[in-house]
């Protein structure tokens, strides 16, 4: 595994009398795939709003990259090369799958025609075109309105969006939730293409045979801070729930 990409040490965050974290900590290392774990109110979805920028952290550190970073917006994350897929995808069921996946960031036409605005349709053709090929997604038509596709399909289109804009990190928020066995196992596929091409990913679910079917490495929340940090390899489903609920909470290995 490559160096460190993102470090969190001691990350906390409260609204008003409630903390919704207390002490989160994990190292990131390029090209992982971390899963991220724990029960409701873990502060699974307060973190990864502070990471993104849709929140101020209160204290602790996150280093990202070998600098300490502090993002005021989720624009400042993005520009960073931060991508997060929300379990609402974000999607506009009326326009096209190459239309979403460049809406608010289109691609105009070189010369007098973009400087007038126009945009450059063909061009974000390919562009979607080459990256379903190298996630290998399963979308038929890039013209096909995204109102049209089944859920596997759109979580899809969303993740390729990431993947298109998100060059080094990508946070995925319950990427299966509400998905089959087939279209689950197709999105689950193309985590695992991205991680080929050596993008890292945070990977935050419920269910965690998915996550240990992805991940290098589990960090489990609970009630606002990390309680583990576990090799996937060297752990179990039964001591990840253990860890979730609380009956274990440390480490004996041999």
């Amino acid at each position: 595994m490559g160096e460190p990409i993102l470090s969190v040490s001691g990350v906390y965050k409260s609204f008003g009398h409630v903390q919704a974290l207390k002490n989160v900590s994990f190292t990131l290392n390029k090209g992982e795939v971390l899963g991220l774990v724990g029960d409701n109110g873990a502060g699974k979805s307060t973190f990864i709003k502070v990471l993104s920028g849709v929140h101020k952290k209160d204290g602790g550190s996150i280093n990202y990259e070998g600098k300490e970073v502090d993002f005021a917006s989720p624009k400042d994350a993005i520009a960073a090369g931060i991508e997060t897929v929300y379990q609402d995808l974000a999607l506009a069921p009326d326009l096209p799958i190459y239309s979403n996946m460049f809406l608010g960031r289109e691609m105009v036409r070189p010369g007098l025609l973009g400087k007038l605005g126009f945009v450059d349709k063909q061009a974000m053709r390919d562009s979607v075109l080459t990256n379903i090929t190298k996630l290998k997604a399963t979308l038929n038509h890039v013209e096909q309105e995204v109102g049209t596709l089944s859920g596997g399909q759109r979580q899809s289109v969303a993740i390729t969006r990431a993947v298109i804009w998100g060059k080094k990190v990508i946070i995925m928020d319950e990427p299966t939730a509400a998905l089959g066995v087939e279209e689950s196992a197709k999105v689950l596929d193309i985590v695992n293409e991205i991680k080929k091409h050596g993008i890292t990913v945070i990977f935050i679910s419920h269910t965690i045979p998915h996550v240990m079917e992805v991940s290098d490495r589990i960090c489990v929340l609970r009630l606002g801070e990390t309680v583990a940090d576990l090799k996937t390899s060297e752990t179990s489903y039964e001591e990840v729930v253990q860890f979730i609920t609380g009956s274990k909470t440390q480490i004996n290995r041999k």
